[in-house]
C-alpha cells in the first residue's frame, strides 16, 4: 500500500473510504494516515485492518451519504423552481418570465484540496457563484480578510480538518482540537471587518470543532455541536439555502439544516437573513 491508494478499515465493516495521505512509523509498526473521502475525519491504522479497494469502491456508509447528497441536490433545484413568490407593483405586474434574480456570493476557504474540489463542482450543480481557495486551517487567520476584500463575498466558508484529544474532558479548551482555534481567531478577525450578521455571513468548522467558541467569536454557522464527524458537502448546504433566500427573509435555523447530510448533531447556528435578491425586468440581451 501507498500513498493514494484507496482503502477501507476491516475492522469497521468496511463501512467508509479513505485515501492514504501519510505513512510513518511508530514503535517499529508501520501505520497508515488516512483521509476520509466523504467525511472530514482524519484517521491513523495499522496495515493489518486495511484493505486496498477500487477508486469507485463505496463502503455501506458511503452508499448511504451518497444517496443523500443526490436526494438534497434534487430537493433543492425542485424547490427552488417551485419557489415563484413575486412582488406586484403597481400597474406594473411582474411575470416569471421577466423576473431574474442573484443569489449571493460565496467565498469557500478549506484547508483540504480534494474536499474543496467536491464542494466546488456541488456548488457549479446548484448554480451558485462560488470562488474557492485551498489554505492550510493555520494558515486562514492570517489571510481570509485580504480575501474577502479581494472577492467581496455575501458569504464565507472556513473549514477543512479539525478534531478533538482522545483523552479531552474540558470540550470547551480550545488547545483539545486540532484546528478550532484557527476557525475562532478568523471568524473573530472577520467580525472585526465587518461586525454585521447580515451583511457578511459566516460558516466556520470542521469534523468535532468547538462550535461553543466559533459562534462566540461570531459566526452565522458553526460545527459541531455533538463533536460528531461532518460530511464534506455539509457547508455547501448551508451556503445555498441563505444564498437562494430572499433578502427580505430572516431563515429559521431548523430550515437551514433540513438540507444537511449530519443534521443537528453536525451543524448549528443563528437566525440568518437570506442574500437572494430578485430583479425585473430581465434582459432581453441576455439569454
Amino acid at each position: 500500500m501507498g500513498i493514494g491508494d484507496i482503502v477501507v478499515r476491516k475492522s469497521y465493516g468496511k463501512d467508509i473510504t479513505f485515501k492514504i495521505i501519510d505513512i510513518k512509523e511508530v514503535e517499529n509498526e508501520v501505520i497508515y494516515v488516512l483521509k476520509g473521502i466523504n467525511i472530514r475525519i482524519i484517521a491513523d491504522s495499522p496495515s493489518g485492518d486495511l484493505e486496498v479497494v477500487r477508486a469507485d469502491f463505496s463502503g455501506e456508509k458511503d452508499q448511504i451519504f451518497n444517496r443523500q447528497v443526490n436526494n438534497r441536490i434534487k430537493k433543492i433545484i425542485s424547490d427552488r423552481n417551485e419557489f415563484t413568490r413575486i412582488q406586484k407593483a403597481p400597474k406594473i405586474t411582474p411575470t416569471k418570465e421577466l423576473m431574474f434574480g442573484r443569489p449571493g456570493k460565496i467565498l469557500h476557504v478549506d484547508g483540504d484540496a480534494t474536499y474543496m474540489e467536491n464542494c466546488l463542482k456541488v456548488y457549479k450543480q446548484l448554480g451558485l457563484d462560488a470562488v474557492g481557495q485551498v489554505i492550510p486551517e493555520r494558515e486562514q487567520p492570517l489571510k481570509v480578510i485580504e480575501l474577502v476584500k479581494q472577492i467581496k463575498p455575501d458569504i464565507v466558508v472556513l473549514t477543512g480538518h479539525d478534531g478533538i484529544a482522545k483523552d479531552a474532558s474540558n470540550y470547551m479548551d480550545l488547545e483539545n482540537y486540532r484546528n478550532s482555534k484557527y476557525f475562532v481567531e478568523s471568524v473573530a478577525s472577520l467580525r472585526d471587518y465587518n461586525s454585521s450578521y447580515d451583511e457578511l455571513v459566516i460558516f466556520a468548522g470542521a469534523c468535532q470543532s468547538c462550535y461553543e467558541k466559533i459562534l462566540d467569536a461570531g459566526a452565522n454557522f458553526a460545527s459541531s455541536p455533538n463533536r460528531v464527524l461532518i460530511h464534506c458537502l455539509d457547508p455547501v448546504f448551508v451556503c445555498e439555502k441563505i444564498a437562494y433566500t430572499n433578502i427580505d427573509k430572516v431563515v429559521p435555523i431548523h430550515e437551514v439544516l433540513e438540507n444537511t447530510i449530519t443534521g443537528i448533531k453536525g451543524i448549528g447556528g443563528l437566525q440568518t437573513r437570506g442574500k437572494y435578491r430578485e430583479g425585473f425586468p430581465k434582459s432581453p440581451f441576455v439569454s
